[in-house]
């Protein structure tokens, strides 16, 4: 898949950052000095954590070489790093650990929340916002039109099934078993767009990435194309010319046991 496009992504960078302040202003520690922003992009999120905590030593981690580039022009004095969040081992235990809209993009969660727990130090946090759209009109036409000719023979079946199921039993379950204290909630935000065609806008730069990158220019055109009529059906527009944009997201606090 090609990297991230920083510039699409931060397009929606107001709506991006609400559920980052939401996940913020549940976590209890006051003056951490050792903390993370998993999956950071181009340090929307960073930068608000910058913020809050001043005196804190922040690492913004992330796999993606542009948003790297573009993170560390926006906060030169915090410190990122290209990793992969599975394989990741700080130096020192951490106090918060802050994945905002990034644990959905990683594979085997059974495996790794206790890993992220155990970089966690003693009474510390692991703060989590992933969306929790897939049964969403904008997420289930994806997958519909992915099925039909030409996409079913140029999108891989792995793609098109694959489901972030946010179930709250099991992840409370999975964490309380591993020695923590949990909060959990769901978020549904209506983000007012100026057309679908916003929708589609956005989407290019987060949930339609893996479909799109299995498909040639034209393959793409086509693709959006079909996309933006199905959206148009299932988004009509309001009353004063726009339309909402309907969005849950599934948040997770969880402290870790003295």
């Amino acid at each position: 898949m090609t990297d991230w496009d920083p510039a699409l992504y931060r397009q929606f960078e107001a709506e991006r950052t609400r559920p980052a302040l939401e996940l913020l202003g549940r976590i209890p520690l006051t003056h951490p000095t050792r903390v993370t922003d998993l999956g950071c992009g181009p340090g929307n999120s960073t930068e608000l954590l910058r913020k809050h905590w001043p005196d804190a030593q922040i690492i913004g981690l992330d796999n993606s070489p542009a948003m790297l580039e573009q993170a560390r022009e926006r906060l030169p004095d915090c410190l990122f790093v290209e990793a992969d969040i599975q394989r990741w081992h700080p130096q020192s235990p951490q106090q918060i650990i802050y994945a905002n809209a990034s644990l959905q993009w990683v594979e085997n969660h059974n495996q790794l929340i206790p890993h992220l727990v155990r970089q966690l130090a003693p009474e510390g946090v692991l703060a989590i916002q992933m969306p929790d759209n897939v049964n969403e009109p904008s997420h289930r036409l994806m997958r519909e039109i992915a099925v039909r000719e030409p996409f079913s023979q140029l999108i891989p079946a792995a793609i098109v099934g694959r489901k972030q199921a946010f179930n709250t039993d099991h992840y409370y379950d999975l964490l309380t078993q591993n020695g923590c204290q949990v909060d959990i909630w769901r978020t549904t935000y209506f983000h007012v767009m100026p057309t679908v065609s916003a929708i589609v806008d956005w989407l290019r730069s987060t949930g339609l990435r893996p479909f799109l990158a299995q498909l040639n220019q034209e393959q793409q055109r086509l693709f959006l194309d079909a996309y933006l009529s199905e959206l148009k059906n299932a988004y009509p527009q309001r009353a004063d010319g726009r339309v909402l944009l309907a969005f849950p997201r599934f948040f997770i606090v969880a402290v870790k046991s003295v």
